[in-house]
């Protein structure tokens, strides 16, 4: 069996991924695919993981776990999802180190799960508008807590890739960058659910319909209609002229109101995560879902 673990990242589809492929249960249990909702695991899941800390045994943390998520004879591929898979806010960017507890919580799960191949999928974000929004997330006093003394630009996310896949030379790693989430929604959901890159799916406009007006969505649905055996680049390309259009402004915002959080500074932080980006492409056993 195959267990595929969404681990977040924290502040990016908002928990819209596992919500669509729970409407579609029906259509992945024909694919012999369980993604079950997250109440039947997360805070179990945070327990088992805490207890095997204290010496919990990993075969009654895998009976309870899998007794609380139904998994049947049938599953061949189980989706578990949960931002939090690697720790806290707190944790996501502790003194400027992304996920420290990454490889330590994998290492627990692959040990419970023993027998099972696992994958990893995460959606990355820019760090000058993840760093904020973690910290808005966090119970520290000041960004200069959390942080440690270490600055922002220091942050990046292929450090922690480079960590897990050194830990985990054999995992499969798909990754995408969440700025391009509303380009890629529906490969990233087929990806996961593990099905055909032409399957189709309830909600493969999901996450438009959330950044997108009301008549930006109509017009959009219109055209698809009158345009049917569209592929799937350019169907990016279409909703990249409707954003670009029909985009609601309060959605696709960022907060960026962090004492000295200037304009320069976003830009530099901006161009260091493309170039991070481009550097993650770059490591061996690593998919990159791209527009």
């Amino acid at each position: 069996m195959k267990v595929v673990l969404h681990a977040g990242a924290h502040v990016t589809d908002e928990d819209l991924l596992v919500r669509c492929l729970t409407d579609n249960a029906d259509l992945l249990a024909g694919h012999g695919t369980l993604a079950p909702h997250p109440v039947t695991y997360r805070k179990l899941l945070r327990d088992i993981l805490q207890d095997m800390q204290q010496g919990r045994g990993p075969a009654e943390a895998r009976k309870s776990l899998l007794d609380a998520i139904g998994l049947n004879a049938t599953t061949e591929r189980l989706i578990l999802s949960n931002p939090g898979l690697f720790g806290t806010p707190k944790m996501a960017a502790s003194a400027g180190i992304l996920y420290s507890a990454a490889e330590e919580r994998l290492a627990a799960l692959d040990t419970i799960l023993a027998g099972a191949e696992l994958e990893l999928f995460i959606a990355i974000r820019n760090p000058a508008t993840f760093l904020p929004a973690i910290f808005r997330q966090s119970p520290v006093a000041s960004f200069s807590e959390l942080m440690r003394g270490k600055k922002p630009e220091t942050v990046r996310w292929s450090e922690m890739i480079i960590r897990v896949r050194t830990a985990f030379p054999d995992m499969p790693i798909t990754l995408w960058c969440n700025e391009d989430t509303p380009l890629i929604w529906a490969e990233v959901v087929r990806e996961l659910a593990g099905l055909d890159p032409t399957a189709s799916f309830e909600g493969e406009f999901l996450l438009l319909s959330r950044i997108m007006s009301e008549v930006g969505m109509k017009r959009f649905h219109t055209y698809l209609e009158s345009h049917p055996g569209m592929t799937e680049v350019q169907k990016r390309r279409v909703i990249a002229a409707f954003l670009d259009k029909f985009a609601e402004e309060e959605a696709i915002e960022e907060e960026l109101d962090l004492p000295g959080w200037t304009d320069d500074l976003v830009d530099r932080l901006s161009d260091l995560y493309d170039e991070d980006v481009y550097n993650i492409q770059r490591i061996p056993g690593v998919q990159v879902i791209t527009p």
